[in-house]
């Protein structure tokens, strides 16, 4: 290089790819990829077409692999998906759907799901998942705050749409819609494509017929790193959900620390549990693995099955399993000695994971599930990656690219037991820009240069950070801080204990008591000697002032992602419904 010449710039492929190896090169020493990361800036990027389209010319190893519950099998190759995406793309295109468009994709999981995004992206439309389990009111309310101009819906589920009102084209995914629909399967129909979905297979890569070539997608423009490419409606706990905006790089490459955690690495067979719609399956189903070169591995059951699961798995190869708590508390009410070949690396995420859990997949299995922690607004901030000593009970330390702090409740400094904040001086790629439509809450959340997450941590002297319970679920009784998530912890230590959420009751003497809904394992009973047994369990490992004082056996109610509805369970016990057990009269 001459003096006059300027350093060349990067081009997006190369600097991703640079960050994304540096990654892998360090997998097992924490510290080390914590010290040296930086996170890819580039000035334009678009992961479909700057890092998939990439890793996939040519590339004939599986990228999608889905066992469906009839038994059938997809398979599709990385290279393609890139030629199926590529021609989704262009019908999209020919049928109205242009940058900044919303597009509502509401599909399971299919290969359609797949190809939508990357044509999404590729096309620079802004995605708005949606689970197959929403009825009318919520798709209104998503077509109305989200501004939707198109949705692409599986064809037994238009009917829901019917009156859903807004100008915005109808697109069906099989058969089912009505008239006023596209049907999705033209897009490859009219490129005299192979038609192909769901081919018997027992084999990747034998499932398809020859497919003609396809013109390449010609995208049109470049796409900036700051162009919204994803909006998240939350699971809704306990207020009304809010809308995340994502960005072309919060999450594609955001994701990059996600498949840090997980341990991802090329050539691997990822499985994740969970449903199409949810951040978690953007996470885990799509950007992680493909960051890292991986075969994304659906197992589409109507009912979750610990036994099929695990067959599944081992006739898949599984390599790495990321799974939710409830999950994982299922799991291991199943003899997991079935499982003949264990994953290298197994994950929790969604909300923390109960120590016990961990402690029965290492006897059965002879690995260690890793907790993170993240949300829809972020991806992992904190986490236990490979080659990190674990903590009973903690979340593990911040990863590559966080600096984070927890900040007083009252006085806003950072201190060892806080609000768990992500600093935001040096920006990290994978935080939200905010959420569409409520500046006042996006500023309240923004506030003073962090990202508040509402959720309270406690921070050791090693930096390991332990979860405490959301800001607003985080309850005193006389006078102490009663934390539900550890309350539940020490109930599932039990055999009768399935599942359990923890709220407070209101109490004349101590304002409030812990108050446990409890879902009971199979082969218990609900009644007093259950209650009695319960009682007696809390009083042998709680502090006094922690221990449960009501007990009441029933359903809890959950989100439609699964989550539980805890606001659900404040008002009933508010509303004194129930047969409610009482400690001091189960001694």
């Amino acid at each position: 290089m001459t003096a006059t010449q300027a350093p060349a710039t990067p081009r997006p492929t190369e600097e991703f790819r640079a960050a994304r190896d540096f990654l892998l090169a360090h997998r097992d020493d924490p510290d080390a990829a914590r010290a040296g990361f930086a996170w890819p800036r580039p000035a334009t990027f678009n992961w479909a077409l700057d890092w998939f389209d990439v890793i996939a010319a040519g590339n004939d190893r599986p990228a999608l692999r889905i066992l469906a519950d009839d038994g059938t099998e997809t398979c599709f190759s990385f290279d393609e998906l890139r030629r199926r995406s590529d021609r989704v793309a262009a019908w999209l295109r020919a049928r109205g759907v242009r940058a900044g468009d919303r597009v509502i994709v509401m599909l399971g999981n299919q290969a359609e799901l797949w190809e939508t995004m990357l044509a999404a992206m590729k096309l620079r439309a802004v995605v708005i998942p949606a689970t197959p389990l929403l009825g009318p009111a919520d798709l209104a309310d998503r077509v109305a705050r989200g501004r939707a101009r198109h949705v692409v819906v599986r064809g037994r589920d238009a009917a829901k749409f019917d009156d859903v009102p807004g100008e915005y084209t109808r697109i069906a995914v099989g058969p089912g819609a009505g008239a006023g629909w596209l049907a999705y399967e033209d897009a490859h129909s009219d490129a005299h494509s192979d038609t192909h979905s769901d081919t018997h297979s027992d084999a990747p890569g034998d499932a398809h017929g020859t497919e003609a070539p396809a013109t390449p997608f010609v995208p049109d423009g470049p796409t900036r790193p700051d162009e919204p490419l994803l909006l998240y409606f939350t699971s809704g706990t306990t207020a009304r959900p809010k809308l995340v905006q994502h960005t072309h790089t919060s999450y594609p490459i955001g994701h990059l620390t996600t498949m840090y955690w997980i341990g991802l690495r090329p050539g691997d067979v990822h499985l994740n549990i969970s449903s199409p719609g949810w951040a978690k399956h953007a996470w885990s189903s799509l950007f992680a693995p493909w960051n890292a070169g991986a075969t994304v591995l659906v197992l589409d059951y109507d009912r979750f099955d610990p036994a099929r699961l695990m067959a599944g798995m081992d006739r898949c190869g599984v390599t790495t399993f990321c799974a939710p708590p409830t999950v994982w508390r299922m799991l291991i009410q199943a003899d997991l000695r079935a499982l003949r070949t264990p994953p290298r690396e197994a994950v929790a995420a969604g909300e923390p994971l109960n120590p016990e859990v961990i402690e029965a997949v290492r006897r059965a299995w002879g690995i260690t599930v890793r907790d993170g922690f993240g949300q829809t607004e972020t991806c992992v901030q904190i986490a236990n990656p490979p080659g990190q000593p674990l903590k009973p009970g903690s979340m593990g330390r911040p990863g590559p690219g966080y600096t984070i702090l927890l900040l007083d409740p009252q006085t806003g400094e950072p201190a060892d037991e806080g609000e768990i904040a992500v600093d935001l001086t040096d920006r990290p790629v994978g935080v939200m820009t905010g959420y569409e439509g409520d500046p006042d809450r996006t500023a309240e959340a923004m506030a003073g240069g962090y990202y508040r997450t509402g959720d309270i941590g406690v921070r050791d002297a090693d930096g390991y950070v332990r979860f405490v319970g959301r800001r607003d679920e985080v309850f005193k009784s006389s006078d102490y801080k009663v934390s539900p998530f550890e309350l539940e912890s020490a109930l599932l230590e039990h055999e009768a204990v399935a599942e359990a959420a923890v709220v407070p009751a209101p109490d004349a003497v101590r304002l409030t008591v812990p108050k446990a809904y409890v879902v009971l394992a199979e082969g218990w009973e609900p009644g007093p000697d259950t209650a009695k047994a319960l009682f007696a369990h809390s009083r042998a490992v709680l502090a006094p002032y922690k221990r449960l004082r009501r007990l009441e056996f029933a359903e809890l109610p959950k989100t439609v992602s699964g989550k539980i509805r805890r606001i659900e369970l404040r008002e009933r016990t508010a509303r004194g419904e129930g047969v409610e057990y009482r400690e001091e009269d189960h001694r």
